[in-house]
């Protein structure tokens, strides 16, 4: 420890100034601390010889505010999170209005009514699939432990040959990564005689789905949806748009198609 102590003649009072070191002989500031600290009670910071100084909230965290400002507690926006737990990484939103119309009328079903997990999307005895080119994405895992939240959402649409009989259309959608199928739900659409609208019938269809530990690297996502089967080869029929730009029913906006990934992984923390 350095002292300077400065005496004025005349005066009884003593001016003193100090730097005191801990583990250090040439101390930097007032007290300089070299090693490891513990503190058996509060820390408080921002206090005077008159008043003492602020302990902060519970949660708080202390910040620095630059050179010659003293520090000041503020609370996180974001939560702690504690190894074990699982934490969001990153979301991924497409959408997409040109839709699949190329499995309209004249367009047979493949009739193919089962997929299985790994089944390629290029492989034709598993189905005839078609892209929904907008809503693709890559992507790149780094966590071996995750998780992948998939929410697919769409406009089915069909219009019947004669709007006094009931038509259908049986279909599937399903997710692919890495052109392998890794989520899938078939579903049906009828025309329940639907005089009013001229034959034509709206639904809204949805797939959701979590994968578990995906594989490290790079992943493109895609989506496509098949015909299983028809009631009536003349049945029009589309997905994520209107059969037609000239009926007042629908357009492509309400039949629009949507997306979203969320990948999830594990905290871990690694000790230095």
């Amino acid at each position: 420890m350095k002292r300077i102590i400065y005496c004025a003649a005349g005066l009884l009072s003593l001016c003193v100034s100090a730097q005191v070191g801990i583990g250090t002989s040439a101390p930097k500031s007032t007290l300089d601390v070299n090693g490891k600290t513990t503190l058996r009670k509060e820390l408080r910071v921002g206090g005077t010889s008159a008043q003492v100084g602020n302990a902060g909230l519970n949660g708080q965290v202390l910040v620095s505010q630059g050179e010659g400002l003293p520090p000041a507690w503020k609370s996180l926006n974001v939560s702690f999170m504690e190894e074990g737990q699982y934490k969001l990484i990153n979301s991924y939103l497409s959408s997409d209005q040109a839709g699949i119309t190329e499995l309209s009328n004249g367009i047979a079903a493949d009739n193919v009514y089962k997929n299985n997990v790994g089944d390629d999307i290029t492989d034709v005895t598993k189905g005839k699939w078609s892209k929904i080119a907008g809503l693709e994405n890559n992507f790149i895992i780094k966590n071996g432990r995750n998780r992948l939240t998939y929410q697919f959402q769409t406009g089915i649409e069909m219009k019947a040959p004669s709007a006094t009989t009931s038509q259908s259309v049986t279909f599937t959608c399903g997710v692919f990564r890495n052109g392998k199928l890794v989520a899938v739900r078939p579903d049906k659409i009828v025309s329940n005689n639907n005089t009013e609208k001229l034959g034509i019938q709206d639904y809204i269809f949805t797939l959701n789905y979590t994968e578990q530990n995906v594989p490290l690297g790079a992943q493109k996502l895609e989506v496509a949806c098949r015909k299983i089967n028809s009631s009536n080869l003349s049945s029009q029929f589309t997905i994520g748009r209107n059969v037609s730009d000239i009926n007042t029913v629908s357009n492509a906006f309400t039949l629009e198609s949507v997306m979203k990934i969320d990948v999830i992984e594990y905290v871990t923390y690694k000790s230095n």
